[in-house]
């Protein structure tokens, strides 16, 4: 792999959700200043939300120094079902003291180039410069998932995406992927310039792609991952083939 991870084992699948939801709290809490977040969409992000926005961590999360991001979504409407932005808003952001000027979701309007680049701006502008410095990370902490193709965000294996240098952020048509809509993700330079990157993996079908994965197969999209800071992977038994 391009970093070596940490690998973090819970019994189950919700102990796996409260483990990233407790790291999570304890790094904001520990981070002075801003605490910006990337966030993905799947189940067990949806699960660390709720818990996030749930006592204990609700309160112990310095709600009003965070800065929520996405690391892709859909080309659709907010409000569609579909939407990360929506799953992440009904899950934890409806439910927590997070100051609305904080919650940075991929726009919906014009064209998925359009939103892509507006994108890019909010990104740039949050950060204060248009060239990345690896001494000076975007984000304090990554969430990541991976498909079963070994896809993670919208990065898929083969497509030009991948290969992205300069663009932080860009448009993905999947045309064989359900729903066939465009996405908007944000490519490698974005997600390595953080302190910290998490894959969340739960359940036996995980197993087979995530060891191929931290076997350093460069032709899968989420062995490219590699942050500035640590890389860690949080799995259940089930995942690591324990169970």
């Amino acid at each position: 792999m391009a970093s070596r991870p940490r690998i973090d084992v819970s019994p189950d699948f919700e102990t796996l959700a409260h483990r990233v939801a407790q790291w999570i709290t304890d790094l904001a809490c520990a981070t002075p200043g801003r605490f910006a977040i990337a966030l993905s969409g799947g189940s067990t992000p949806k699960r660390l939300y709720q818990m996030l926005a749930a006592t204990p961590l609700r309160e112990a999360m310095p709600w009003e120094r965070v800065h929520l991001f996405w690391g892709d979504d859909r080309f659709v409407p907010w409000d569609d079902p579909n939407s990360n932005y929506g799953m992440a808003r009904d899950a934890m952001i409806a439910h927590v003291p997070i100051p609305p000027q904080n919650v940075h979701g991929i726009p919906f309007r014009g064209s998925p180039d359009d939103a892509a680049q507006e994108y890019e701006g909010v990104l740039k502008s949050y950060y204060g410069s248009a060239t990345l410095d690896p001494a000076r990370p975007l984000f304090d902490v990554v969430l990541l998932g991976m498909g079963p193709d070994g896809h993670t965000a919208s990065l898929f294996p083969g497509k030009p995406a991948l290969e992205e240098k300069y663009r932080w952020v860009i448009r993905v048509p999947e045309p064989g992927l359900n729903p066939f809509v465009p996405r908007i993700t944000l490519t490698y330079p974005a997600l390595a310039s953080s302190r910290s990157a998490a894959f969340g993996a739960a359940g036996g079908d995980k197993t087979a792609m995530m060891s191929r994965v931290l076997d350093g197969e460069w032709d899968l999209p989420s062995t490219r991952i590699s942050p500035v800071g640590e890389l860690v992977w949080f799995v259940d038994r089930a995942a690591r083939g324990e169970a």
